[in-house]
């Protein structure tokens, strides 16, 4: 169960680009750029992480040095609660702005809420893991350790059990049950109108820059002031594009235009 965060983590970077595909007006950023972005920072966060388990981990180094590896790992913890919430942040923004244009589409509204409950529980686990490695990092053992100084969080498997095992088992499950697929269209072409009914293929949210320069410039701020590489932007309002049949807009290949 170590490893499932971060892949679903990178699931749900996914699904939000797709989600924000399909409104694209409401979207605070370039849909295709949440994947990029997350996931580098996120590429970022465990390389931390691996970096101060190696140090920590290896008792014939120095004491400050073991030091220094707890500390990227504490680090590296704090930093995923950080990504969390600033991706929360980004899929709140985002629904608001629905809200508060009258797109309440339950094929908008369901692979959201999916997302929401997944980061929670993800959330969740991170925030146990936090208390279970603070609550160790300071142990040093040798002749004399009494076991009885070690947290119960650490000492009592039921923690695991319940905040990591069931939280990342509940998640897969859910995913299961109503992934996004569901309700998403297949083609990220296919946009939903702003009448909150209409889907319209069009000709798709283009990014013309480099992957450097999107992962550097995620929300493209160089083409707002200079305005170079923005000619695709707002698609949806220059009449581009042709009705999609929303009955076949799940399972089913559309055209391109």
């Amino acid at each position: 169960m170590q490893r499932r965060r971060p892949l679903l983590e990178l699931q749900n970077y996914r699904i939000l680009g797709r989600i924000l595909y399909y409104v694209p007006y409401n979207s605070p950023i370039h849909p295709g750029r949440v994947l990029t972005t997350f996931g580098f920072i996120s590429g970022i966060v465990e390389a931390l992480n691996g970096w101060g388990a190696s140090y920590s981990a290896n008792q014939s180094l120095t004491d400050s040095e073991i030091e220094i590896g707890h500390a990227l790992i504490k680090t590296s913890l704090l930093l995923q609660i950080v990504v969390a919430i600033l991706f929360i942040t980004l899929a709140v923004t985002f629904h608001r702005r629905c809200v508060v244009a009258g797109i309440t589409n339950e094929r908008l509204n369901k692979p959201l809420w999916t997302l929401y409950t997944s980061m929670t529980l993800i959330l969740a686990r991170t925030i146990y893991r936090i208390v279970e490695y603070f609550s160790v990092a300071e142990l040093r053992y040798g002749p004399g350790f009494d076991p009885a100084t070690i947290s119960p969080i650490v000492r009592y498997e039921w923690f695991f059990y319940v905040f990591e095992a069931a939280l990342m088992l509940c998640n897969l499950v859910m995913f299961n049950v109503r992934h996004p697929r569901r309700y998403l269209p297949r083609n990220n072409k296919i946009y939903l109108c702003p009448d909150g009914v209409t889907e319209i293929e069009g000709p798709g949210y283009k990014d013309p820059r480099k992957l450097w320069q999107t992962l550097i410039d995620p929300f493209d701020i160089q083409g707002l002031v200079t305005g170079r590489g923005r000619e695709t932007d707002k698609f949806w309002e220059m009449g581009h594009g042709r009705p999609a049949d929303s009955t076949k807009t799940v399972g089913v290949k559309t055209e391109s235009v």
